[in-house]
């Protein structure tokens, strides 16, 4: 922690000329090692699907006859909740009606097909293989190597170096720190922006640090309770609120349209994966765009994949890595291209009937809640989505503390409840500290500063990521299993 309050200081000492070196290395990254980004995610889904369908799928994170720990429903929730959770509400109408009105590149799909096409890339196999990875190395060190719940134990067989390993899990932590309060600053903002634009209101300061402060309680409570009593409850409460939001909306609009719409953008998408992924030819949207969006996403999934990864994995105990890595790449992603296509073609058709454009969807906090304004029982719609999008920022920050738990007790699978205290209490007065920041400093928007510190703490990572599969395809060649 010595770390992160030496950093935080820097910040708040000197606010601007951080704000600056963080924007300026967020874009080298992006610019410099942006391209880099789309090869190892290409890599990354092309390297699962191929340890998924080989015999080395059957390979068992646990003892060979112990059955999962957790049933399929309770894993799935719990994953979909840590490693998407509130960002599918925040994009859900807003990213969509974006490439429609902004198309990558030119394609004779149609605007629409190739809109929902290129919000699936973007939230579809890439990032999930991200995450993947991380769980299916870090799944392996920790119950078939019997290794600490760590990033280093991937690789501290092969580079005995004491001071690298602690280097990788000290970045691992500010990472997910700096991810977690990102999280909480965006998502109160969203939040009180939702309800400003339900009650015409404008809840201001005091109501954005109640929220940073109740999610942070309820976080806190689920995660003294554990991962059964916790944060399982909470992450199917989640799914199953999600679901009935999704399915009215769905029924109340145009079924065959949006199953069209599904059916031909799921295609394309994977028909055009590999070109997509490089950028080739006629699918490179121009250096521009993919740093604006491809790039930006691509690092931020890679920030927020230790953290991700090592919880999947925690929770995989008793699954093969077939079962893991097929759950994780596909269960997730038709889930979101179904989320999308039915908020995306709903959203197009609303805007063709308007007859006119004015960026009713354009801003990301308010336009999912502009959206449901048309749609029956409005502001229940609307106050379910509240409430989604708090429980959403609970799961985040309940399994990120949870991990963080495990990282500083000394790699524990159930790290004591004084860790989790400690964590909880730490995010929960940086979140307060930012959000004081960003509202002394108007002028700096120091939310999305954070963001994109995260994208320069990603580099590190996408380079491990490089060296630890090279380590774990080392040992599974070996036969070590």
């Amino acid at each position: 922690m010595g770390v992160l309050f030496l950093f935080s200081a820097i910040v708040f000492l000197a606010t601007e000329a951080s704000y600056n070196a963080i924007e300026s290395a967020s874009v080298w990254v992006r610019n410099y090692f942006g391209y880099f980004y789309l090869y190892l995610g290409l890599g990354c889904v092309l390297l699962l699907l191929i340890v998924a369908l080989s015999p080395l799928g059957k390979i068992k994170l646990g003892k060979e006859n112990q059955s999962p720990e957790h049933s399929l429903w309770a894993w799935t929730a719990m994953l979909y909740s840590a490693g998407m959770g509130a960002g599918i509400l925040l994009r859900a109408v807003q990213e969509p009606v974006f490439m429609l009105q902004n198309p990558p590149y030119p394609s004779d799909l149609g605007p629409e097909i190739l809109a929902l096409e290129f919000t699936f890339y973007q939230w579809g196999f890439t990032p999930w293989a991200f995450y993947g990875l991380f769980a299916m190395v870090i799944g392996y060190a920790l119950f078939v190597r019997k290794k600490k719940v760590l990033v280093s134990s991937a690789i501290e067989d092969t580079i005995p170096n004491t001071v690298a390993r602690k280097g990788i899990d000290i970045i691992t932590i500010l990472t997910t720190v700096f991810g977690l309060i990102a999280a909480i600053g965006l998502g109160t903002a969203q939040i009180n922006g939702g309800l400003n634009h339900l009650f015409s209101s404008s809840f201001g300061l005091a109501t954005t640090l109640f929220l940073a402060m109740l999610i942070s309680a309820i976080a806190f409570f689920s995660v003294w309770r554990g991962v059964d009593r916790g944060i399982k409850v909470i992450s199917k409460f989640n799914i199953v609120i999600t679901l009935l939001l999704l399915f009215f909306v769905f029924i109340t609009s145009d079924l065959g349209g949006i199953l069209n719409n599904l059916a031909r953008a799921t295609l394309r998408y994977v028909l055009d994966f590999i070109p997509m992924s490089l950028a080739w030819g006629k699918y490179n949207p121009g250096i521009a765009f993919l740093t604006d969006w491809t790039f930006y996403y691509w690092a931020f999934w890679l920030a927020w994949a230790p953290f991700t990864g090592i919880f999947i994995a925690r929770i995989s105990k008793g699954r093969t890595l077939r079962q893991l890595l097929l759950g994780v790449l596909i269960i997730p992603s038709l889930g979101t291209f179904f989320w999308f296509s039915v908020f995306g073609t709903s959203a197009f058709q609303l805007i063709e009937s308007w007859g006119t454009y004015s960026n009713e969807f354009g801003n990301v906090f308010s336009s999912i809640f502009v959206f449901l304004e048309n749609y029956p029982m409005a502001s229940f719609l609307n106050l379910t989505t509240v409430l989604l999008l708090i429980s959403f920022l609970v799961t985040s920050v309940d399994s990120a503390v949870f991990v963080l738990s495990m990282f500083t007790d000394r790699g524990k699978r159930t790290p004591r409840k004084s860790h989790r205290l400690l964590w909880s209490i730490f995010i929960l007065l940086a979140t307060l500290a930012l959000i004081l920041l960003g509202n002394a400093k108007p002028e700096i928007d120091v939310l999305v500063a954070v963001q994109k510190l995260l994208i320069i703490t990603s580099l590190p990572f996408a380079f491990f990521m490089v060296v630890m599969t090279g380590v774990f395809l080392k040992e599974i060649w070996r036969g070590d299993y």
